[in-house]
């Protein structure tokens, strides 16, 4: 890389907020330009020196660029070793980083119409609230992927509260489902009210309606990510991870989920239409998987009989395709098939991802969407026709 493309050269963020400027978040379901991943290589998260971790993500990748393009960050050291891994036409970069969840060290893209135009959104990150450290490097993921990619690389904005990508989901027609658990965590952003978070996000997403739901998923150590219990699957549609098991800690997890979707109307006045999506197992880290860790005094000790915070959820939509995570034989394909009834159309591209979930995440975590420079936004209505819809709604 060269000295003019380095990180350290690209300067500070812009003024303003992506908002004021025109600048919205689509839809992951929306076109994309791209999608960028980061290589797994910790010895203390991912067993067996990240090898089976590594196969897992090539995986990925490799079903998504059958869709579109994918570029995937690389520690510099292990650049030959990925590139042996990965299919030819997948682009890779030298990348400093300290863990590889691009969904959430990575940068938020938001588009504008006028003019055609990418810019990307820098969240403050601190590894979930300490789940690891250090995470400086992680911090400047934004900057090695701006210095990588042909976008201006001051085309940024640095948000002012702590977040991550997986701590969101939008429709891309003004309406972001989060949960109060994530967003309000005093492990990131202590003090912060649920008035200055819708703030900083109407500001940056370029929303303006917000769906709070309550907690994550159990035991899931990002402390209530919603991308691992409910996400728009198109607009007025929302997949949520559900189980009918009352005994299992996750059952009161999703029906109080359940109940404010219900309940809840999007940006457009609409009701919601809600996919049950089974959650898998209960699953559970095994004594072997545990002893091919490398215990370290910088990463939460992961240990045999830890309960893994599976959900079906966690898939990613690729362009006219579905990559959903292959969990559990017993549940994987009732799950494929609520999948295709929430978004009709799509193939679905089944993916193994246990080695994912054994670091923490799925396949939705460790990717980031580029979204197309051709976005066009959806208009919402006006706001009388707003007010008729609502009125309506509530008959």
């Amino acid at each position: 890389m060269s000295e003019q493309g380095r990180p350290e050269a690209i300067g500070s963020a812009r003024a303003g907020t992506p908002a004021a400027d025109g600048f919205w978040m689509p839809a992951e379901y929306e076109l994309h330009e791209a999608t960028w991943l980061l290589w797994p290589t910790r010895h203390d998260n991912w067993r067996e020196q990240a090898r089976p971790a590594q196969a897992a993500f090539a995986q990925v990748a490799t079903a998504i660029r059958r869709f579109e393009s994918v570029h995937v960050g690389v520690m510099p050291q292990l650049l030959p070793e990925a590139r042996a891994m990965l299919p030819k036409d997948i682009e890779i970069h030298g990348i400093e980083y300290d863990d590889c969840w691009m969904r959430d060290v990575g940068p938020t893209f938001v588009v504008s119409e006028q003019p055609q135009t990418i810019r990307a959104v820098h969240w403050r990150f601190n590894a979930w609230g300490g789940l690891y450290h250090p995470f400086d490097r992680d911090e400047r993921v934004p900057l090695e992927v701006l210095a990588a990619t042909a976008l201006p690389m001051r085309d940024r904005y640095r948000a002012p509260i702590t977040l991550e990508g997986g701590a969101f989901h939008v429709d891309g027609e003004g309406t972001a489902l989060l949960t109060e658990e994530c967003e309000l965590d005093p492990k990131r952003n202590p003090g912060k009210t649920r008035a200055q978070v819708e703030g900083v996000l109407r500001d940056h997403l370029g929303v303006g309606h917000f769906i709070w739901l309550g907690k994550g998923v159990f035991n899931d150590e990002t402390h209530g990510h919603v991308d691992n219990l409910a996400c728009f699957a198109g607009p007025a549609r929302v997949c949520l991870a559900w189980t009918d098991d009352r005994s299992d800690p996750q059952y009161a997890i999703s029906l109080d989920a359940w109940e404010r979707l219900s309940e809840a109307r999007d940006a457009r006045g609409r009701r919601l239409e809600i996919f049950k999506l089974p959650i898998p197992g209960p699953l559970y880290m095994t004594e072997v998987e545990a002893r091919g860790l490398v215990p370290s005094g910088s990463m939460k000790p992961r240990r045999a009989g830890d309960r893994l915070a599976g959900s079906y959820v966690n898939f990613y939509f690729a362009n006219g395709a579905i990559i959903m995570p292959l969990l559990d034989p017993r549940t994987d394909d009732a799950a494929a098939a609520v999948l295709k009834r929430a978004c009709p159309g799509r193939p679905i591209v089944g993916v193994s991802a246990r080695e994912i979930l054994l670091g923490g995440g799925g396949i939705h975590c460790i990717t980031q969407q580029v979204p197309s420079w051709n976005t066009r936004r959806i208009r919402p209505p006006n706001e009388h026709q707003r007010a008729v819809r609502l009125a309506t709604a509530g008959e």
